[in-house]
């Protein structure tokens, strides 16, 4: 049996829309080219942001449990697009390592980003069923 929690998501006027989760709110708009108002990211940024923001995660959990600072580390994500779909292709991510970095765990923490359950999620998609609802 499959477990599952709920998002819900309301229309805010022009191109905004408000999603709430686990007590949280996540504000987007369209950009002002795409007729929207820019006053937050886009849909689609948020994804993007996810996919960078959950590799560092990982790379914040591998190093905390090897007492590793975490200063001065980044990560630079960059999408590539096809050029007539205008669609993410690739997605690559460098993880940029303080001097003081030890060199025997340059190639773990990239196995640690790896991990990221954002792109595990893009590796296995999940099916998608999208209804209309009565209001009751």
């Amino acid at each position: 049996m499959a477990d599952s929690d709920q998002l819900t998501v309301r229309l805010a006027g022009g191109k905004r829309g408000e999603a709430d989760y686990k007590g949280f709110s996540f504000k987007t708009d369209q950009p002002v080219s795409s007729g929207g108002e820019g006053t937050a990211p886009s849909p689609f940024d948020l994804f993007l942001a996810s996919i960078g923001t959950c590799a560092g995660f990982y790379v914040t959990a591998f190093c905390l449990q090897r007492q590793i600072p975490i200063e001065g580390i980044r990560l630079v994500q960059t999408m590539h697009r096809n050029v007539e779909s205008h669609m993410v292709e690739r997605v690559d991510i460098e993880i940029h390592l303080p001097p003081g970095f030890p060199a025997k765990y340059r190639d773990a923490v990239v196995r640690a980003a790896e991990s990221c359950a954002v792109k595990k999620h893009l590796a296995r998609p999940p099916a998608f069923s999208v209804v209309a609802a009565k209001m009751e």
